[in-house]
C-alpha cells in the first residue's frame, strides 16, 4: 500500500471515526431532550394537579369558614339574667290531674295565661290546681303562678309539662297570673313580677322574645283576656320583657 493509499485509508478512519461520535453526541443530545420534554410534561401535569388540590383545599376552607361564620351569625343567643326573680316552690303532688310528671324534652316557648278567677291568690289557684287529684273533674296546672303582690309560686318543676297551654303543653312554659277584676288588666305588681320572670325564663332557656305568647295564640281562647283585647299591651309588655333582658341581662359565658 503506498503512502498515498494509507492517507486516504486513515482520512476515512478519522471521519468515520469523527461521523459515529457525532451520531453519539446527537443520540445523547436526543436523548437528553426526550428525557427534559418527558420531565416538563410531568412536571406540569404535577403543577396543575397540585393547583387543582390547593385551590379545592383554599375553597374547602373557604366553605368551612363561610358555613361556621353563617352558623355563628344565625345561632340564636340570649341574654342571660344572673340573679333569679324571688319565687317560692311550692311543688304540687304528683298526680294524673295536675302533675303527671311528663318530662319536657324541650322548651321552645312561654306561654301567659290569666286565671279567670278575679281576687283569688297565687296561693288559692296553686291550692286549687292541687285539688285536682282528689276532685280528679279536670286536668288543669301551670309552672308558675304570679299573685296580685308580685309574688311567685312555682308550682310545677321546668323539666315537667303541665296541662295549661292544650297542644303546646310539650314543649312550653306556662305563667298563669291572677288579677282583680273580670277586665284581667294586672297589677303594677303583678306586671312587674311577669316581667322579670319572663325575662329571666328567656334568658336561662335560650328564648327569644317572640317565643313568649298568648294561650289565645294557641287555640284562640281568650287568654289571657287582657291582652287578647288590648293588642297595644301585650306589644308592650313584650318589649318590657326585651328591655329588661337589655338592661340586666349579660352574654352567656
Amino acid at each position: 500500500m503506498t503512502s498515498e493509499e494509507r492517507r486516504r485509508r486513515n482520512a476515512y478512519l478519522a471521519r468515520k471515526k469523527r461521523r459515529k461520535r457525532q451520531r453519539t453526541i446527537q443520540m445523547i443530545k436526543r436523548g437528553a431532550i426526550l428525557c427534559l420534554g418527558v420531565f416538563l410534561i410531568i412536571f406540569g401535569i404535577t403543577r396543575i394537579f397540585h393547583k387543582e388540590k390547593s385551590a379545592e383545599e383554599v375553597q374547602a376552607k373557604k366553605t368551612v369558614q363561610v358555613s361556621d361564620e353563617k352558623g355563628e351569625k344565625s345561632g340564636f343567643q340570649q341574654k342571660v339574667i344572673a340573679q333569679a326573680p324571688d319565687y317560692q316552690v311550692e311543688l304540687l303532688t304528683p298526680n294524673p290531674y295536675s302533675r303527671p310528671q311528663t318530662a319536657l324534652e324541650k322548651i321552645n316557648g312561654i306561654v301567659i295565661h290569666y286565671t279567670a278567677n278575679p281576687g283569688t291568690t297565687a296561693k288559692q289557684n296553686r291550692s286549687y290546681f292541687e285539688g285536682l287529684k282528689d276532685k280528679q273533674t279536670t286536668k288543669a296546672s301551670s309552672h308558675f303562678v304570679v299573685g296580685m303582690e308580685g309574688e311567685i309560686v312555682q308550682c310545677i318543676p321546668s323539666t315537667e309539662m303541665s296541662y295549661a297551654s292544650n297542644e303546646r303543653n310539650n314543649d312550653t312554659l306556662s305563667i298563669e297570673c291572677c288579677h282583680k277584676d273580670e277586665t284581667g288588666q294586672f297589677t303594677q305588681e303583678t306586671y312587674d313580677s311577669l316581667v322579670e320572670l319572663t325575662a329571666w325564663l328567656c334568658g336561662k332557656f335560650n328564648l327569644p322574645v317572640d317565643n313568649v305568647i298568648r294561650h289565645y295564640d294557641v287555640t284562640g281562647k281568650e287568654c289571657p283576656i287582657y291582652y287578647v283585647k288590648n293588642e297595644d299591651a301585650w306589644d308592650r309588655f313584650k318589649k318590657d320583657v326585651q328591655k329588661y333582658l337589655d338592661t340586666y341581662g349579660t352574654e352567656p359565658e
